[in-house]
């Protein structure tokens, strides 16, 4: 697969993968969804189905967390969970609103209602 593709433009690469081959920057050319993910959580796997989103696709590292999404990156209901890498059972989740709007707790303890915001506390907040 080679190209960069919007993100809902972009095939779905169901090939197994482990945490430790999970790319450190976005991927541009495919998706890798939660359920490709060899030890991935069955909570990541029901990400989104308070919402009827779709199962959570791979996004990037931010220092030793997962980044994934379940639903779109536009103003819609969406969910982002951060997974720690070397503790799979550590997770922060940013649900998105329909109307801009958002809430989450990150890994300081602090509630943000910007995602933004609450990717900074992930880079900011690495477990040791």
């Amino acid at each position: 697969m080679t190209g960069a593709f919007r993100y809902d433009q972009r095939p779905t690469d169901t090939t197994a993968i482990h945490t430790g081959d999970l790319p450190p920057t976005p991927q541009r050319d495919r998706n890798i969804p939660a359920s490709a993910w060899v030890e991935a959580p069955a909570e990541l796997l029901q990400l989104g189905d308070d919402f009827g989103g779709p199962v959570a696709d791979y996004k990037r590292r931010i220092g030793g967390w997962l980044l994934w999404r379940s639903g779109p990156a536009t103003k819609a209901d969406a969910a982002y969970m951060a997974i720690w890498t070397d503790d799979l059972s550590v997770r922060w989740v940013f649900r998105l609103r329909p109307d801009g709007g958002g809430s989450g707790v990150g890994p300081s303890g602090v509630a943000h209602d910007r995602f933004r915001t609450w990717k900074e506390d992930l880079r900011d907040h690495q477990p040791r």
